[in-house]
């Protein structure tokens, strides 16, 4: 998300950040440090009307209060803080445990936080993690609150984005593009011979990594002339099985016609399967489905899911990496953004006539 209170030739750049202290808010606010610190514990003695200064100076400035000052002699918290949007997503949790893979003795440990798809719950986490100070974050997405990037721009930490490609990123991301990775797999089944896409996705733009995917079937089914693609927007994100069910039954409804039809994620594609099953309709004869993300279920169902591999554990680990990086040479090394690989992975949901079109 770009922020228009930051421009991008005014970024920080990894080990360019420097901590804000108490003292600078202080002297923003035109009071001393200490009636500063007697408003965070809410003391009497300061009024509401400088409490209330205080505050909107904190806000302002993207001050975190530490609440470890005073109690690590070494400074040191020992731990690094990450952010994912679900804790019962396997995509998120390979991501997390490439991250603590990475993390195997450096002494640090990972400390996760989920946000449930919501920006708002995002800043409340980051606020909460930074006043334990972690030595580093690292985020899922790059679509962030106003106040959350001013608090980690302030942070004096590294900050690594993930899993997709931000306009303005805050200090590194290692992603890759949603969009071209939706491109790539309606290319590729454009080329077996698909002309009538459909396309389920969620209800909400709170998932932004789904909005891009959508934006990309858009746009390249529109390019190779097959468009407009016939999209159904159903359930807030992440959309489950049941939802996905549901949501290929409206698609039918509307276009029965539809040769194909790409899900955001495998799990709305497996229970787009489930459905026409249920249904008495062959998948992929009747109908071909595909997915995103390459979930196990997509290995192991009946048929076999169409998908995209975008190399979960991968960006976790490489993720880590580059923070341990800046850790230790006290600057970023290498380029400022890693992409990750993606690729399609063909299956039986996909055949056509019968035959693997592998």
């Amino acid at each position: 998300m770009k922020n228009e209170d930051e421009p991008k030739d005014k970024r920080l750049k990894p080990g360019e950040a420097q901590k804000l202290t108490m003292a600078e808010v202080a002297k923003y606010v035109g009071v001393s440090a200490m009636t500063v610190s007697r408003a965070f514990r809410q003391d009497a003695s300061v009024s509401e009307e400088t409490r209330k200064r205080i505050m909107e100076a904190v806000d302002a400035l993207g001050y975190v209060l530490d609440l470890s000052a005073g109690s690590l002699s070494s400074r040191r918290s020992g731990f690094i803080a990450a952010l994912v949007p679900s804790i019962n997503n396997s995509n998120f949790s390979d991501t997390a445990r490439g991250i603590t893979d990475a993390l195997q003795n450096t002494g640090l440990q990972l400390l996760l936080g989920y946000t449930d798809y919501s920006a708002e719950k995002e800043e409340e986490l980051i606020e909460a993690m930074l006043r334990r100070r972690p030595e580093g974050i690292i985020l899922t997405g790059g679509s962030h609150t106003a106040r959350a990037r001013r608090m980690l721009a302030k942070a004096g930490i590294p900050v690594v984005e993930t899993w997709e490609l931000p306009e303005n990123p805050i200090n590194q991301v290692v992603g890759f593009s949603n969009s071209e990775a939706m491109a790539l797999l309606v290319r590729t089944l454009a080329g077996q011979g698909y002309r009538k896409f459909g396309y389920i996705g969620g209800t909400t733009a709170r998932d932004t990594r789904g909005s891009q995917r959508r934006s990309g079937f858009q746009k390249t089914v529109e390019e190779l002339g097959l468009g407009p693609g016939r999209m159904i927007s159903f359930g807030v994100p992440p959309i489950t099985m049941e939802q996905g069910g549901q949501a290929i039954v409206s698609l039918l409804e509307r276009w029965p016609d539809t040769e194909v039809v790409l899900c955001v994620s495998d799990l709305s594609a497996f229970g787009a399967i489930m459905e026409c099953t249920r249904r008495g309709m062959k998948v992929p004869r009747d109908i071909a489905i595909a997915g995103f993300g390459d979930y196990e279920i997509s290995s192991i169902c009946h048929p076999r899911i169409t998908t995209i591999n975008v190399d979960c554990y991968g960006i976790g680990r490489q993720a880590a990496a580059r923070l341990l990086d800046t850790l230790h040479t006290g600057e970023a090394t290498g380029d400022e953004i890693t992409l990750t690989g993606y690729k399609v992975v063909l299956r039986e949901s996909t055949e056509r006539n019968g035959a693997s079109i592998a």
